[in-house]
């Protein structure tokens, strides 16, 4: 029976996330498996691993074969470089405790690798937020200076056109009166010629 590492797709459409297993290699993608070794999200960032580094050297020493995704997987968690010390330390090239630290000392390096990208990520998120609010500042200082603007034009333009309006408001007033003055005299004429009928 030939064993493989491979990766078992789980979680919803658009959002996966696998297991890290080790199956029989006749066995469906989904199927049965002999051991969850861990597991590998890829929907963050940088994608999270969660892996058995021991138990997944021990496959490895048992002759299971990694498929290509999950040797490069297993390899960024360190698991095939523990595999390489075991294999010194039986050939006798390293002692037990020598490729322990030469491990921990890998281990901590990329830590401090991982912390460096989140932390750049988290500038550069941060950078991003800031440019955005800046932008968005300007914007709004721009729209409030275009509504003064308009409300100002709006103020003048009213009392530019109330101006005239008083200004002919008092010639309006005058014409009333000039016509009333001429309809007073015709009034005095016509009762001096209704009298002048009368007396005939």
């Amino acid at each position: 029976m030939a064993v493989r590492i491979r990766l078992q797709r789980h979680g919803k459409k658009g959002k996966p996330f696998y297991w890290i297993v080790a199956a029989d290699s006749r066995s469906k993608r989904d199927g049965k498996f002999l051991e969850k070794l861990g597991i590998y999200n890829p929907n963050t960032n940088p994608p999270s691993v969660t892996l058995d580094v021991n138990a997944t050297v021990s496959w490895i020493q048992k002759g299971a074969q990694p498929s290509d995704t999950a040797r490069n997987i297993i390899s960024k968690e360190g698991a095939l470089l523990k595999n390489h010390l075991l294999n010194g330390v039986k050939k006798g090239a390293l002692t037990e405790d020598e490729a322990d630290k030469k491990f921990n000392d890998w281990i901590n390096e990329r830590d401090k690798n991982i912390e460096k990208k989140l932390s750049a990520l988290e500038k550069e998120a941060a950078d991003k937020r800031k440019k955005a609010l800046e932008l968005e500042k300007e914007v709004s200082e721009k729209r409030k200076l275009a509504a003064e603007e308009a409300a100002l034009a709006a103020e003048e333009a009213p009392a530019a056109e109330e101006a005239p309006a008083a200004e002919e408001a008092p010639a309006a007033e005058e014409a009333p009166a000039a016509e009333e003055a001429p309809a007073a005299e015709e009034a005095p004429a016509a009762e001096e010629a209704s009298a002048e009928k009368e007396e005939k």
